[in-house]
């Protein structure tokens, strides 16, 4: 039965997210504010955008760091990271672009020419790290908000314990939340449900020194 579109079930959703009966008489006392969900990140036409910044932190360190908050690393990952070709940086704020995997043809949605389409947008290749950045800035429900499964970060290939070139990436699963190393093979093919992240710009962010 609808009620002005509304279904009954709805409005019990409704009442249930403002906490029950009680928070409901909160709401309508003046007493309860209800405030829009603030996004840290923005879409426009396919692409997601969001800025991160870069603190020094080394591969083993994002291992401990993600790790102790409850994250998952894969052991492809945790090679990757403790590679001599990961490079943190410090300080660095990196606007990023993720395009969206439905941008592009099954057929197409491969890492070559994902890659030519970011070289297009005159996009560029981020720095390795942007996978822990993404990876601890976002939840998986934020990753679900954003149409996604997996963000893999088209930094330059770095070798895993395997011996292939590896692409860290962001991934929700029902088994935890991720950081896995798959495969950066020109010619790898990727799911509709993933996301690509380059870098748009990069900024040295200055300290405030006191005099």
């Amino acid at each position: 039965m609808k009620y002005n579109s509304v279904t009954f079930g709805q409005m019990e959703a409704v009442i249930n997210k403002l906490g029950g009966l009680e928070g409901m008489e909160k709401f309508l006392q003046g007493k309860l504010i209800v405030s829009e969900y603030a996004r840290a990140w923005r879409e426009q036409d396919g692409v997601i955008y969001f800025n991160v910044t870069s603190d020094g932190t080394t591969g083993p360190e994002w291992i401990s760091r993600l790790e102790k908050k409850g994250f998952r690393v894969g052991d492809y990952a945790k090679s990757i990271l403790n590679s001599h070709n990961f490079k943190p940086t410090s300080g660095i704020i990196t606007e990023v672009a993720v395009l969206k995997g439905m941008l592009f043809s099954d057929s197409d949605r491969i890492t070559k020419k994902i890659r030519k389409e970011a070289n297009n947008r005159d996009f560029s290749t981020p720095n390795a790290e942007l996978a822990c950045l993404i990876r601890e800035k976002f939840s998986d429900e934020e990753i679900e908000d954003m149409g996604l499964v997996r963000v893999v970060v088209m930094h330059e290939p770095i070798k895993d314990s395997g011996g292939d070139p590896g692409l860290l990436r962001a991934y929700r699963s029902g088994g935890g939340r991720w950081l896995y190393a798959p495969c950066g093979y020109p010619d790898v093919g990727w799911i509709r449900s993933g996301g690509f992240a380059f870098a748009v710009s990069q900024v040295i962010k200055t300290k405030n020194l006191e005099s």
